[in-house]
């Protein structure tokens, strides 16, 4: 009954465990998750995933952090990967300046060109913004009718407000259980709940009571569960209703 929109399954981190771990999804109520790449290689991984393990689906794509891999060639693989059954969107995309500016010109470049695929095949995105909102809003502001999540929405009210008109979903993670949550908090009860995903970004973000340990799409229902209190629902409402959502979104 749960829908992990993102987690990285191709991460080291799970190289010991990967098929116990497989296993005990469904047991635990997982019934699908996105993985995402941020590479060519490890978008290659996450479709290869995608095939072994039933409830895996796949995006495929450049996160901001890896766009100086992006060279002649790459989008058109990307494309080639789009044509796997279970890929379902174009991410991990984006801009992020927290760690630096210097490649703004590269991240900005490559943002725009896997946009401008996910448009002409139809397919949503999933998009990484780090200290980088303005921007994010302002490029995607360019494709109109383009669907997408926000991946670990980490903006406020009001900017939400703002991306809700462009059609974008929300992605909330572990981090909606920490202490210092507040514009977390406020940005989900902000969102139209039709809009709203959970996700976990395994292996990293543990919700609270494992924050620093290794996560996994078993952490969910502890994300759903504060998700809901917050928003004074049933978590089993709660965990339905973002089930659909991402249902919705990314087309199964």
């Amino acid at each position: 009954m749960y829908f992990d929109t993102h987690a990285h399954y191709d991460d080291k981190a799970f190289r010991e465990d990967l098929p116990e771990l497989m296993a005990a999804m469904r047991q635990n109520g997982i019934s699908y998750i996105l993985n995402p790449g941020v590479d060519l290689e490890s978008s290659e991984e996450a479709v290869g995933l995608a095939n072994e393990y039933d409830i895996v689906y796949a995006a495929v794509g450049f996160h901001p952090s890896d766009c100086e891999k992006f060279e002649e060639g790459s989008l058109q693989r990307l494309e080639e990967l789009t044509r796997e059954k279970k890929v379902l969107a174009i991410g991990e995309i984006g801009l992020d300046y927290y760690w630096t500016k210097e490649n703004a010109a590269q991240q900005r470049h490559v943002f725009l060109k896997q946009l401008e695929l996910a448009a002409d095949l139809k397919l949503p995105v999933v998009v990484h913004s780090r200290d980088a909102h303005e921007e994010t809003l302002k490029t995607l502001s360019r494709f109109r009718g383009l669907k997408g999540v926000m991946h670990c929405y980490s903006g406020t009210a009001e900017f939400a407000e703002r991306l809700v008109k462009l059609g974008l979903y929300f992605g909330f993670d572990g981090p909606v259980t920490y202490k210092n949550a507040r514009k977390t908090v406020e940005a989900l009860a902000a969102v139209p709940r039709d809009r709203i995903l959970i996700e976990t970004d395994s292996p990293y973000l543990s919700p609270v009571p494992h924050r620093g340990k290794r996560n996994s799409s078993l952490n969910l229902p502890l994300i759903s569960a504060k998700c809901a209190e917050i928003l004074g629902m049933a978590e089993s409402d709660f965990a339905r209703l973002t089930l659909e959502n991402g249902k919705e979104l990314f087309g199964i």
